[in-house]
């Protein structure tokens, strides 16, 4: 009698330590996010060049309401466009009534910046590179905290224009604007 009820304490007390665990099964972001065409937001910085007129060539950053102020062609809507489709527009509005035929090209100089919260040892806002994972975001961020549960993360992330929260691994590949978020692991 008294070895089946500590049998079943024990089974108890294993089945809450299960309910403490970190889950196995991760939900990864849609993998066709990483597939399509770069489009830019507040925080980018873009490099115009309009051929044959230095005067216009230069970096514009790409402000909070997604706008880049140009000269003579004042304020250009580039959030949610590619860089050839600003590049597109660009020339289009010079063309109308600045330049016969213009040529434009635009490329983006410095991606907007990623972020990472809890448990790592510098949490804050940090320069994207590209081909950047959760794993080498938290060393960018000075690694592990003491704390961190280290075998998974949550990224926040605009899919669609809507903020979406995942529970990835941290081999997950990383897109500029994601907030990346170090949960505490229990034991």
């Amino acid at each position: 009698m008294m070895f089946r009820k500590c049998v079943s304490v024990g089974f108890i007390a294993l089945s809450a330590l299960a309910g403490c665990a970190q889950p196995q099964h991760l939900t990864n972001l849609p993998p066709s996010e990483l597939n399509r065409p770069y489009t830019l937001a507040g925080g980018d910085r873009v490099r115009i060049i309009v051929f044959g007129q230095d005067n216009l060539s230069n970096s514009y950053s790409v402000d909070g309401s997604g706008n880049v102020s140009m000269p003579l062609i004042g304020v250009v809507h580039a959030q949610g466009r590619t860089a050839p489709q600003l590049a597109d527009e660009i020339a289009g509005r010079l063309r109308g009534g600045f330049l016969r035929d213009p040529k434009v090209s635009a490329e983006v100089e410095a991606f907007r910046p990623f972020f990472i919260l809890g448990e790592v040892t510098t949490a804050g806002q940090y320069p994207f590179i590209n081909g950047m994972t959760v794993e080498t975001a938290v060393a960018v961020a000075g690694g592990f905290g003491p704390r961190a549960a280290r075998n998974s993360a949550q990224i926040t992330r605009m899919i669609n224009g809507r903020l979406t929260k995942s529970s990835v691994s941290i081999y997950q590949p990383l897109l500029p604007g994601d907030t990346i978020t170090i949960t505490e692991r229990y034991f």
